[in-house]
């Protein structure tokens, strides 16, 4: 896959580490926070780098940088705030890594600014259906990741009305393709997401990881995101903090459904999943 001027092989599964810097993430924003600040949050540089470095070493080749909090509830965030949260971070991990470095935006003018501090793709909740984004990709030569949500991050647990919540999700992706195609964005640059826990029922999302290859006849790599969601918190009643094998769990189940690319807050532990995963593969292959 075509990621800006990168190229990822995806014939191997592949981890997306999850930079929040954003106070009120749900994991690990808010440890990022410059203390020399005084009050009101401004993101370390520094300790993101830190971060983005481990989880590089720890085997991730995406590192995916979000200004904007997405939890169920959140409140948007101000163009100005989300561009100086994210901007110095991907100037600062773009020239100090050998690493693809994703933007969780649905901002037009956050991707132009990443595209022009070396991002290599666009990770949209919204689908890029906000007005200018499909053509600001278009334009910058950037990958993309099209999401499915249901309203807005502080709506969207109300709304999880479907009449197949598998078949409603594919029909919308396969719309926002034919979009993003038709915007002049390549195939090759496009993937897509069942966007866990976005507008869906604990239910819903297991019906959605359960038919997840059914993505596959959108002939486009899937990311999955279930890295410490809810969907995981209330099947093992546990906190954020202590959901890491039920991620584990759901990850390696998304991996055998036809997931290529999993975006994590454990990078580690999923990179081992991977291979232990693609061990299992190639030895079923090898009879």
């Amino acid at each position: 896959m075509k990621l800006g001027g990168r190229q990822i092989d995806l014939s191997t599964p592949v981890v997306m580490g999850i930079l929040n810097v954003t106070p009120d993430s749900f994991s690990d924003g808010s440890l990022l926070a410059d203390q020399s600040a005084g009050s009101g949050f401004r993101v370390s540089v520094d300790k993101a780098l830190h971060l983005a470095r481990t989880m590089v070493v720890e085997g991730a080749a995406i590192i995916d940088v979000g200004g904007e909090s997405t939890r169920p509830g959140a409140h948007p965030v101000g163009l100005q705030e989300e561009l100086d949260r994210v901007i110095p971070v991907i100037e600062r991990i773009t020239a100090e890594l050998d690493v693809a470095v994703s933007v969780d935006t649905s901002s037009p003018q956050v991707m132009r600014a990443a595209a022009r501090a070396g991002a290599s793709m666009i990770n949209d909740i919204r689908a890029l259906q906000r007005e200018g984004a499909l053509e600001t990709v278009a334009e910058s030569g950037l990958a993309a990741c099209l999401m499915h949500m249901q309203g807005e991050p502080g709506t969207m647990q109300q709304l999880c009305d479907y009449d197949d919540v598998v078949a409603d999700v594919l029909a919308f992706l396969a719309q926002r393709v034919a979009a993003a195609i038709g915007a002049g964005i390549p195939r090759d640059r496009l993937l897509v997401d069942p966007g866990f826990g976005f507008g869906k029922t604990l239910t819903q999302n297991y019906e959605l990881l359960s038919s997840l290859e059914r993505f596959g006849d959108l002939g486009l790599p899937v990311l999955v995101g279930i890295s410490r969601k809810s969907m995981i918190g209330k099947v093992v009643d546990r906190p954020v903090d202590q959901r890491l094998a039920g991620s584990i769990a759901a990850a390696t189940m998304a991996l055998e459904r036809g997931a290529v690319i999993l975006r994590s807050h454990d990078v580690a532990a999923t990179v081992d999943a991977i291979r232990v995963h693609c061990a299992l593969k190639n030895t079923k292959q090898g009879r």
